[in-house]
This record gives structure tokens, sequence and C-alpha cells, in this order.
């Protein structure tokens, strides 16, 4: 590749004399460009570097080693690939790419524009390739990992001369225990620099490590803390992980710059040296008010503070209050809402669930594998959560895993667990599988289609020796699990194919069910009402009018009865205080694209017509049947809106008077 030369209009006649006496001279150019810039312009030099050409022999890894370094990452990767790609969502189409390195400068994953990929493959910009800083000279990777603070790399700033087309933004990333894990960098075309790209790094490596700390210590007490109550919440938001006991175990980067104190001087040490506070005060004071924050004082500065998560039970008398079992919170009936969810309240009447239902309660406590199938969204989970609490095994935990939501570099330390130090970000003590946790209860493997083939081989092992390894470790422990297994495929043609074990089939089929879609179904009266009574156990019964139910039950619903419980869900919300009528003008606009029987929102008192246009937008709908009801009414507005079910507020809202 030829020398690309410095545009003086862009690069900047300061810079250029810096270059000039920098690598012509050998002086140094104190004064013309940022002294971070010349510090690690020094350093290329002292490791031999030539402005002109790379270390020879500098080769990018291989994919077999690229795997395997994006392995040993792939707790960084899980929590920053969402956020790559909504960093690249924001700097689409301007000719620039997000890039993610590890700790040595490896580059792990990269996104970005097709035009600007293709050129940055030009200088190795891409996975698999080293950018430290003794391999490529100043860059804003390599000079963050060497800086240990965001860095931003403007053209001819680059130490190499054919990377001076570049502009680079990078800020490290730091693990909850403060090592540095990384790097998050956005590389561009230089006469594409736009100003905030910098701020964009460092609000997204701030997002990444507050998600990198509380994934790490989600099984500890997380207290976020802040000296404005407003950016509680925020990745500016100080984090500390505590023990229910009180011993402080992380802080992040943000906490010890807002106590001011190294990290030395607060991890392991108790909660209260660290605060100034008792931590069982402040516990005690959000369970009384859940949504709300404490006030402390520390050096005479005042700090904002609340507990993120579950919050042990309250400690008296030297121990930990007993906990109720683990399912408890599932049987709302003690609390006068819906009753727990088993195979009999599943059962609303349709004769081909109820079908289902039949064959599942012929093996409940058997050591039977159950199969469910059905579309995705048809109740599936639902079933698995009725079938383990209508079992002996009800009182034990039932853990459920999406084969499908988890990438395949992870799915397996999520389902077998890991022994500590098994690979980096992972958690020193180790986490039990899922398989682990599901001792004495039940194992929901959802989407076990999409399982991918190495592990079905695992699978099947756990199955027949009823025992678990965790990677890393060696030592099998012996679980007791009754599985449960769901796919929206047909394992029969997958097993066809090629892509699903023969003997994984057959041992996960010990009964087949296959659950019928919505538009199926004949109880849809009965769903919508089990349905909205779960919904509005704190607030009181609703009502459908004649309309709206004839709506529900005249549509396809192509997303099954989560569909179904996500549009009475919503219906529900947008009912004032007081109203308790669901009518057509509280449900989304695609129920209503065939033409509307006539019958609208009122009672047999109210016949008028339907709106003329019902396809319309929901706005339009509402504003129709209430301009009809008011018609009806003879222009009383309090006589239409009883009609109505609604409140004279609402009514207006709806004819557009608010």
């Amino acid at each position: 590749m030829g020398q690309i030369q410095i545009a003086p209009d862009l690069h900047g006649p300061r810079l250029q004399e810096a270059r000039r006496l920098f690598f012509d001279r050998g002086e140094l150019p104190e004064g013309l460009i940022d002294p971070m810039i010349l510090r690690s312009w020094e350093r290329c030099r002292r490791f031999g570097l030539n402005e002109f050409h790379a270390i020879p022999g500098v080769e990018s890894l291989d994919r077999v080693a690229l795997k395997t370094e994006q392995n040993r990452n792939r707790y960084l990767l899980l929590q920053l690939r969402p956020i790559m790609e909504h960093v690249y969502e924001q700097i689409r189409e301007s000719g620039s790419m997000v890039v993610l390195a590890d700790a040595n400068g490896l580059l792990l994953e990269t996104v970005g524009d097709p035009d600007f990929v293709d050129r940055a493959d030009r200088i190795a910009l891409s996975a698999g390739a080293s950018w430290d800083e003794n391999q490529r000279g100043t860059n804003a990777i390599g000079t963050a990992l060497s800086e240990e603070r965001p860095v931003e790399v403007l053209g001819g700033e680059h130490f190499l001369e054919h990377n001076n087309f570049l502009t680079c933004c990078a800020s490290p990333i730091f693990g909850p225990d403060g090592a540095l894990i990384g790097v998050l960098d956005i590389s561009g075309d230089y006469r594409a620099t736009q100003r905030h790209t910098l701020g964009l790094v460092r609000l997204s490596t701030a997002l990444a490590e507050s998600r990198l700390f509380e994934s790490a210590h989600a099984a500890d007490i997380i207290a976020c803390f802040h000296g404005r109550p407003d950016y509680l919440g925020s990745p500016k938001e100080g984090l500390a992980a505590v023990t229910p006991d009180g011993q402080v175990l992380a802080i992040n980067g943000n906490g010890l710059e807002i106590l001011g104190i190294r990290r030395v001087d607060a991890v392991r040490r108790d909660f209260s040296m660290v605060f100034e506070s008792s931590l069982a005060t402040l516990m005690d004071r959000q369970r009384l008010n859940p949504q709300g924050h404490s006030e402390i004082n520390i050096n005479g500065r005042a700090i904002s503070l609340q507990f993120r998560g579950r919050l042990p039970p309250p400690v008296a008398a030297g121990r930990v209050f007993d906990e109720p079992p683990a399912p408890r919170p599932l049987r709302r009936s003690e609390s006068g809402c819906t009753p727990a969810l088993t195979l009999d309240t599943l059962n609303t009447g349709d004769p081909r669930l109820q079908a289902a239902i039949d064959r599942a309660r012929r093996i409940l406590g058997r050591d039977i594998p159950i199969l469910i199938q059905g579309e995705s969204g048809a109740g599936k989970e639902m079933f698995a959560k009725g079938f383990h609490n209508s079992g002996p095994r009800h009182d034990g935990p039932f853990v459920a895993l999406n084969c499908a939501s988890i990438p395949e570099t992870l799915i397996e330390s999520e389902l077998f667990g890991y022994q500590g130090g098994a690979f980096t970000g992972a958690r020193k003590e180790g986490a039990p599988g899922k398989i682990q946790q599901a001792h004495g209860g039940t194992l929901f493997l959802d989407e076990i289609g999409d399982m991918p083939l190495n592990l079905q081989a695992r699978l099947l092992r756990v199955l027949q020796e009823r025992s678990v390894t965790p990677l890393g470790s060696t030592r099998a422990i012996q679980v007791d699990i009754s599985l449960v297994c769901a796919t929206h495929r047909k394992l029969r043609e997958e097993v066809a194919r090629g892509s699903f074990r023969e003997d994984l089939y057959y041992r996960l089929n010990g009964m087949s069910v296959t659950l019928p879609a919505l538009r199926e179904r004949n109880d849809i009266r009965q769903l919508v009402a089990k349905i909205a009574a779960g919904e509005v156990c704190e607030r009181g019964p609703v009502r459908f009018s004649e309309g709206a139910m004839q709506a529900i039950e005249r549509y396809d619903w192509p997303g099954n009865i989560r569909q179904l419980f996500n549009v009475i869900r919503v219906a529900i919300a947008l009912l004032d205080d007081g109203e308790n009528l669901i009518c057509e003008a509280h449900l989304p606009e695609e129920l209503f694209e065939a033409p509307l029987p006539p019958t609208a929102c009122a009672g047999p008192q109210w016949a008028a017509a339907p709106p003329d246009h019902p396809a319309g937008s929901l706005e339009e709908i509402g504003r129709q049947v209430a301009q009809r009801a008011l018609e009806a009414a003879n222009g009383n507005v309090s006589a239409a809106a009883r009609q109505l079910g609604i409140s004279r507020n609402t009514l207006y809202r709806k004819l557009g008077r608010l």
C-alpha cells in the first residue's frame, strides 16, 4: 500500500510540523501535539517501529485460534455485543466501524459499514489482528490500553503513516475487580470525524462496565449511589457489591471516585466503614419504600443510595428469618388473585388442550420426560409450569432455559455450570448451571430444537448418568431432575436433516403433547376472562364489551397466547381510574382489519351503529365510538360516559377535547 499524504486542511500545519520534527529531525515537538500522543510516539520509537512500516511477521490469527480467544473472552463478548450493535445503529452509514478488543489489544469482533470495513481489512483492522502499540504504533486501541484512559487519535497522530486516513476513539473497559479486560473503539475515515464520538464511546463503556459488574455480582446485594439522586440508574452511578453480613466485595471506578477512596480502602471492609452508615438500617428503609433512596453523609458530603435487586430477609436474634419455598410466589390465590398455575387451571374448555392436559396428567410423578410441541407463543412454558405445579415436585425449583436466546458460546456454561477460573470473566467461585439449579425440581428446556449438536451429546450423557460435570471441573455432581422440553420445530424432520440427534430425540420424547394454536381454540372468552382476572387483582374486575370480545374472537392471533396476553394487559393499562369496561377503542388497530358487527361499547340500551371506518387508527376508532355515544345521549356528556362505562375525562380525551 502506498503512503497516504497528510491533507493540510484536515491534519493541520501544527501536526505536520510535529511529524517533521519528530520523524525527520529526531526532535521532540513539545507544544505542538497532545502530550499523550507524544508519549505514545516515544514508546513506539523505543519498540523499534518505523513510521513507514509495521513490524514484519505480524499476522492475524487464523479462524481456529480466533475462536479460541473469543471463547476465552466469551463473558466480555456476551455483555458487549448488544452495546456494540446499539452504538453501530448510532453511527450507521457514516463510514465507521465499532471494534471490541481484549486486554492485549487483540481484536475480538467488529461491526461496521461494508465500504469502510473493506478499507479497514487492508490494514488488518479486523478480528484476529493485534493492535497493541508495540505492533501497530500509536492508535486509539493500543494507546488506550497503555494509558488506561479514553483516547482519541486523529489522522496524522497515528504513528504509522498508512494509518493516517483513520480517526479512532477508544475507551478501556475495566472489570468488576478493577482489572483492565478490554477496550471499545469506534474507527472511521478522518474526513468524517464526529465531535461526539469519544463521548459516545465513553458512555457505552460505562454502560458495559455496569452490566459486567451487576452480572458478576448477581447473587450479592448491589448498592447504587451518587451525589445526585437523579444520577441513580445512570452509567455514572457508583456500584458496590456487598454480602448480607456487610462485607464490601467490590466497588466500581465511579464509586471510588464518588467516595474519594482507593479500592484497597473499600474492598473486604465492612459496609459501615466505607459508607459511614449501617447496612441493616438502610435496607430496612428500602423495604418500607422499595422505590425510594436514602440520604447518607460521607466526609461531610450528601450521597443518595439505594439497593438494586431482591434484598435478603431481615436479621433478628442473630439468625436470618426463614424464607418461604421458592414456588410460593406463583400461588396467587392466597392474595385473592388467580390461583396457582396448574394443569387444572390451564383447562378452559378447549377439547384439544383438554386432550393434551389429560395425557400429561397420566405421567405426573413418573420419571418420563415430556416434549411439548406447538407454535411460538402457544403457551408451552405455561403448560410446563402447570405440569410442574401439578406434580409431586411442586415445592422444588422450576428452572427454565431458552436454547434459542443464548449465544452458542455461552449456553454450555449456562446449562452445565462452571468452576471458578474456567474462562476469562468467570466468577472466581464458579457458578452452578441450570441443571444443578433444578435439582429436586423441574428443568424446562425451551426451543430444544435449537440446541447445538455438541451440547446435545452432553445433555444425553447427563440424562443417562443422572450427573453433571461443570466446565473446568472433573467432578461429577449427582442431580435429580424432571425434564420438560418444548419446541416449535418438527424434531423428526430435524433428525432426518442431521441437525438433531436421533438418540436424544427418543430420550426426550417419553411423551409428546401438541398445544393448539389460539386461532384453533374455542375457549377464547374463558381464556380472556382468566388472563384479565390475573392482571387486575389489585384494581378490581374489568368487563369486555360484546364488540371488543367479538373482535378478539375474530382475529387470527399469529402471536398466539403471548400476543393475546399483551393485548389484554395494554387494554387494562389504558383504563382510567374508575373505568372497568374494555371496548373497541382500547384494542390495537390490527384487530379491526375485518368490518365490525353492529355492536358497540354500550349495553343493550345503546345500539348505535358502528364506526364508518373501523380499520382506521386506534385514536380514530375511539373518537368515532365516543362521538356516537354522545349523539345517542343527545349531547349529555355524563350520560354518554355512563353508557360507555368510562369517566368524563376519558370521554373528552377520546373526543379530542383535552
